[in-house]
């Protein structure tokens, strides 16, 4: 699968049963999938593919911060408008202009770039966003005058961050953010980590045990498929176009993966980067996105130390800032209230996989995300002391944080539910959290047991559940683990340990 196809709005009824009336909205943490791109990798020039395509309108239009002589920070910094264009290898080595498949020499994408069909489908995700959650839940004010209760991230791929930018300014345009006091508008803070401390995908790049168990599946990918007849069909449609005396395999060079992502990259976009008809072959891309699912994915299935290194921190977090909200309301504070972050294709199946609820074997087109709700029995079903925290609260303090930065990991939620007293349990006693991935809800195996769900839909896990859930597979200390003896064999489980599972 390539570009996303929306379901259609919910309609009066779905919306109903989605957001039952003895349920109170609280949190929602949302996951996005980058838009639209140009492949990661030049490939198949042989097949008549352009190397840089001509998708990027905004490097006509390019804006930089520059601090002028006397800048004291009391006023906005400069901008420097610019246009880019890029360079690459000519004859002999010499530099040239990079050129697109007409000859454009501006709005020429990098590799890996965010064209402008990617902007335009983030753009839709947001407004889509602000429909459900602004306009037919009135979950979130329809105009904005600070930001402070929402916590915007990216990881520090370009894409990434242009997604999310794209997204947020459709979810609030500049009209519906209000001048502050200072004459300032309200802009949002977007936190963005270094590669190094990156955990919104699986990080093979800084965890090295992570990159092991990451090869080691990999290689049963290999030795599972490469010999079938799924394989033989990929090579009668592929074979031709790979480098001499080589064959499409897992592991091939380029690797099926990269394969796939160059269809899936020029099927998303115009005629002028389109490869030859066989290439889209509809059979061959099913076969391609099974073995690419079940190479990248399955770990988080079947390993629970594979879960813990490539998703753990991210789902530690996740709750965290859900128990966060639950304390807060307990205390009479206000915590995060949304959560949007630019992430990638292996971020939302490792996430979904991890907790068991990734049950396709198609690959996440571009656009996609994951939405995990935080819900609360309104007051009628609340105890005396829940009743009386929420009459203290007001819609002029539901958007004022205690602490922007939290609570830095001193609450509950990074205690396993094991540890917890009795009383700290209690707090999580009325809450549910609900996972929906593109529209659609999807289910954590252990919810579906009796009582660890809300009375008649088993896609509404307890608080609880979830949190023992993700307990299992949160690391201790993500770093440590990640830096496990190079030469310890990464071993895949003799018997699989099934993800989302007590």
């Amino acid at each position: 699968m390539t570009s996303l196809v929306p379901r259609k709005p919910y309609t009066d009824e779905e919306l109903r049963k989605l957001y039952p009336t003895g349920l109170e909205l609280r949190q929602v943490q949302v996951l996005m999938r980058h838009g639209e791109r140009t492949p990661v990798s030049a490939r198949f020039q042989n097949a008549g593919l352009n190397p840089f395509w001509p998708y990027c309108s905004v490097a006509r239009h390019m804006k930089s911060a520059v601090l002028t002589k006397g800048f004291d920070g009391s006023q906005p910094a400069d901008l420097l408008e610019w246009k880019r264009r890029l360079e690459t290898f000519g004859d002999n080595d010499a530099p040239v202009v990079a050129t697109g498949p007409e000859g454009e020499i501006d709005g020429v994408c990098d590799m890996g770039s965010l064209t402008d069909k990617g902007r335009q489908s983030t753009y839709s995700l947001g407004q889509r966003l602000r429909n459900l959650y602004v306009d037919r839940l009135g979950f979130l004010p329809s105009t904005l005058s600070s930001t402070d209760s929402f916590y915007l991230r990216s990881t520090p791929v370009p894409r990434a961050l242009e997604s999310l930018e794209q997204a947020f300014s459709a979810l609030y345009p500049p009209s519906t953010r209000e001048i502050g006091p200072d004459g300032k508008l309200a802009n949002p803070t977007i936190f963005i980590r270094g590669p190094q401390d990156e955990i919104l995908y699986p990080n093979e790049g800084s965890c090295r045990r992570f990159a092991a168990l990451a090869r080691a599946f990999a290689q049963r990918a290999a030795e599972r498929w490469n010999n079938t007849p799924e394989m033989e069909y990929l090579n009668k449609i592929y074979g031709k176009w790979m480098p001499a005396g080589t064959k499409v395999a897992v592991d091939s060079r380029p690797r099926l993966s990269g394969i796939m992502d160059t269809v899936n990259s020029t099927l998303a976009h115009g005629p002028a980067t389109r490869l030859p008809d066989e290439f889209y072959d509809e059979r061959a891309r099913k076969i391609m996105e099974k073995i690419a699912v079940d190479e990248w994915f399955s770990g988080f299935k079947e390993s629970k130390e594979y879960r813990a290194v490539g998703m753990g921190a991210l789902a530690a977090d996740i709750v965290q800032r859900m128990i966060e909200n639950v304390e807060a309301e307990h205390d009479g504070k206000q915590a995060i209230r949304f959560g949007l972050s630019g992430c990638h294709d292996t971020s939302l199946a490792g996430i979904l996989a991890s907790l068991g609820a990734f049950n396709t074997t198609e690959w996440p087109p571009f656009t996609s995300h994951v939405a995990i709700e935080l819900f609360r029995k309104k007051s009628n079903e609340l105890s005396p002391s829940q009743l009386s925290v929420q009459q203290q609260s007001r819609w002029s303090k539901l958007f004022q944080l205690a602490s922007a930065t939290g609570s830095g990991g001193n609450t509950i939620g990074r205690k396993p539910i094991s540890d917890l007293t009795q009383a700290e349990k209690d707090k999580l006693n009325g809450y549910y959290v609900r996972i929906r991935y593109n529209d659609e809800p999807v289910t954590v195996p252990a919810c579906r047991l009796p009582g660890n769900h809300l009375e008649g839909d088993e896609s509404f896990c307890t608080l609880a559940t979830f949190k023992a859930v993700v307990d299992k597979f949160t690391p201790v200390n993500w770093k440590q683990q990640c830096r496990m003896a190079k030469d310890e064999k990464a071993v895949l489980p003799a018997q699989p340990e099934w993800a989302g599972e007590l």
